[in-house]
């Protein structure tokens, strides 16, 4: 997507943590989920806190537990890239698919996230 100015990687913490409850998740949970190691994903939350898009909230029930959390720029940021995100999506999937392809894309990839998705 562009005129964010953001690589992929940023844009794509952005769209889990605006999807995530409180706009915030563990930032272990939030580099497995986006498949970056945990010093890649440390260099880009750095850059991301630094340019005010999130920041980092220690939990107040486990000290071992830090979380990304978007800050009010972030949030700003990560609504306006979904908007943009969905736009794509229905122009260059959907509509091309059709509705009925389109359900049926939609179902198998349910299928897929729930036989993907770890248990916490």
């Amino acid at each position: 997507m562009d005129g964010y100015g953001l690589p992929m990687a940023s844009l794509d913490i952005l769209l889990r943590l605006v999807r995530s409850p409180d706009s915030r998740m563990p930032m272990t949970k939030l580099a497995r989920e986006a498949a970056l190691s945990s010093g890649g994903f440390t260099k880009v939350a750095d850059r991301l806190a630094k340019a005010d898009l999130i920041c980092r909230v220690p939990s107040e029930t486990d000290r071992r537990v830090t979380y990304a959390e978007l800050t009010d720029h972030g949030l700003d940021v990560a609504n306006r890239a979904r908007e943009t995100a969905a736009q794509v999506l229905r122009e260059h999937v959907l509509t091309p698919l059709g509705q009925d392809d389109s359900r049926a894309l939609a179902q198998a990839m349910r299928t897929l996230r729930e036989a993907n998705t770890p248990e916490d």
